[in-house]
């Protein structure tokens, strides 16, 4: 037993949502048809017995009043029907005659006996042998006289039979109906189902290891009810949270390999230069000391080449990764003196490039990283005297707006053209591609200023205004991070 329970269990959870639903509408119908029969019946037999009752009680107010005029009931009522007339005293019931009765009268002697002593009508169900199963009842005609009536109960019984074959036909009839009609109401309102399943089915056969992996399914087919639409609106949101989140990887990838080819292809420059200047070193002349001091400063350039883009490379790696110990020394600052340092020391490197700065004599104290901002500041700076020719002017501004510092750096050289205006704060990008790393820097030098500003809370912006360059870097004045 507990096997075959086992199997059926089994054999139910391989089933499909729509056999199981339309199975269980199934048995809670039939539970249903067998509560309404159950009542419909008892009701139905109660209501019989009733009028059966009611019929004998009439019958025999009118064979009371034939026994009392003739001693014995003379007219039948209905075909079938027991009718006799009982002589009672205290010891014995003596039949009087002639009277209808079956061929075993003992049932209906021992109901007159009942009778005579009692002082109201008395009826019971009995089956009599050989004529099946009968109503009797049981009326005092006078004193010492009492009449039972015997009515069968084989038409009671044959319509309660009818009544239950009727029900049962109609409520199999039913049930067979109600389980295919609603297979197939359940197949069609879950079909939007099934087409996610088929589109689920699809994502996971797509594949995603592409750079473009971009999922071209979506779960639209229409119908269901307002809960399977809800579905369908989260099921189709999370295919474009996947669709973002293979965008963002495929960028991320695909500038992971251009960081590695342009930081490969920028390191091998001054790699190639040291390996040139010492085969040189190691074949030169000995007495050409000053041969010698060339090549060592020449191989000490690159060195410092190389450290300064391995630093900048290593300072944008740790604010990448987020780093719980991020490179930042958080203090408070006075960002006035930070902008006329790095105005002093533009005017000593660069003095072909007439420089304005306007910053105010109020303090402005953010709380910051002051090696990292002027480092930012330097970098704009130097960005902006590499990328124009000699005598543009450049000017720096800071102003205070609500909760927040803002620094302009400008110049009023050719400009950015639009299509590079993207991609400036990219690694390794310049938009001058014919200019020589030794004039031009190795491109890092706006992404690290982005990077630390972001690192900072703060943004750092393009302007886009007509024949100048202007970057404007906004910074909290309070600021959580330590």
């Amino acid at each position: 037993m507990r096997a075959a329970i086992g199997r059926f269990r089994r054999t139910y959870r391989r089933l499909r949502l729509g056999t199981r639903l339309a199975l269980g509408l199934g048995a809670l119908s039939l539970v249903v048809f067998a509560v309404v029969g159950t009542v419909l019946t008892m009701y139905m037999r109660d209501y019989l017995d009733h009028q059966l009752a009611a019929q004998m009680k009439l019958v025999q107010v009118v064979q009371s009043k034939d026994a009392a005029a003739h001693g014995t009931v003379t007219r039948q009522p209905y075909y079938g029907w027991y009718t006799a007339v009982y002589d009672v005293t205290d010891a014995s019931a003596v039949l009087r005659t002639p009277a209808e009765v079956p061929s075993d009268s003992r049932t209906l002697t021992a109901l007159a006996r009942t009778r005579a002593h009692a002082d109201y009508e008395i009826q019971r169900t009995v089956r009599i042998d050989g004529a099946g199963t009968y109503r009797l009842r049981a009326c005092e005609v006078r004193p010492g006289v009492v009449l039972v009536t015997a009515a069968p109960m084989e038409g009671i019984d044959a319509t309660m039979r009818q009544l239950i074959t009727v029900q049962v036909v109609a409520f199999v009839l039913a049930l067979l109906a109600l389980v295919v009609a609603g297979r197939a109401l359940l197949r069609r309102g879950l079909r939007p189902l099934s087409e996610m399943a088929h589109t689920a089915h699809g994502i996971a056969s797509h594949n995603l290891t592409g750079s473009a992996a971009r999922l071209p399914l979506r779960a639209d087919a229409p119908g269901g009810a307002p809960e399977v639409e809800e579905l369908r609106t989260a099921f189709n949101t999370m295919l474009e949270h996947i669709d973002d989140s293979l965008a963002v990887r495929a960028q991320a990838e695909q500038r992971l390999r251009r960081f590695v080819a342009d930081a490969s292809h920028e390191l091998r420059t001054p790699l190639m230069s040291v390996r040139g200047y010492a085969d040189l070193f190691q074949y030169a002349a000995a007495n050409a000391p000053e041969e010698r001091d060339r090549h060592l400063a020449r191989l000490r350039a690159e060195a410092a080449r190389m450290g300064f883009l391995l630093d900048d490379l290593l300072l944008l790696a740790r604010l990448d990764a987020d780093e719980v110990e991020a490179p930042l020394r958080m203090r408070d600052a006075d960002l006035v003196e930070l902008v006329e340092d790095a105005a002093d020391a533009f005017r000593a490197s660069h003095p072909d490039h007439p420089l304005t700065v306007t910053a105010g004599p109020a303090p402005v104290r953010p709380r910051l990283d002051p090696q990292r901002i002027r480092q930012v500041l330097d970098n704009l700076l130097t960005n902006a005297a590499v990328h124009t020719p000699d005598g543009t002017p450049v000017s720096m501004a800071l102003r205070v707006v609500p909760g927040r510092a803002l620094v302009r750096v400008a110049d009023t050289g050719p400009g950015i053209p639009a299509a590079d205006r993207e991609r400036v704060f990219d690694r390794f990008y310049r938009v001058d591609k014919a200019r020589s790393r030794d004039r031009g820097g190795s491109g890092l030098g706006l992404s690290v200023a982005g990077a630390l500003v972001r690192a900072h809370g703060g943004t750092i912006e393009l302007g886009d205004e007509p024949g100048a360059t202007v970057f404007t870097v906004t910074l909290p004045l309070t600021h959580d991070r330590d």
